[in-house]
């Protein structure tokens, strides 16, 4: 298939994705994500399971399972804040606020000789 040619669009993102993709509360979203990749990444860097984390912060292992797996539903910013506090980690947040503005994505159209 070496004569077909591909159309494919790339589309510039916003470096939020739920808002990319119109997720209710896309900002509240995307800080909880940020928030529990960092948990799993200090997980993974100190080699704890889940119940050593338990034992560590006092969370239930359950959480640290939810985490792993991102059903972050249940979790409030406070909660993945406090979590990351027990593991000895040290949360800094700037926040800035402006009026909302339409997002417009940058399209790049290219063709690719497959």
């Amino acid at each position: 298939m070496a004569d077909e040619k591909d159309d494919l669009e790339l589309v510039r993102g916003s470096g939020n994705v739920f808002a990319d993709f119109g997720a209710p509360d896309a900002s509240l979203r995307q800080f909880r994500a940020v928030l529990a990749a960092e948990i799993v990444k200090t997980l993974d860097t100190e080699r704890l399971t889940v119940r050593d984390a338990e034992a560590r912060t006092g969370f239930a292992a359950a959480d640290f399972s939810r985490i792993r797996q991102v059903k972050l539903d249940r979790f409030t910013i406070d909660r993945l804040m406090r979590i990351l506090d027990r593991l000895n980690q040290d949360v800094r947040v700037k926040i800035s606020v402006a009026p909302r503005r339409l997002r417009t994505g940058r399209t790049v159209t290219s063709t690719l000789a497959g």
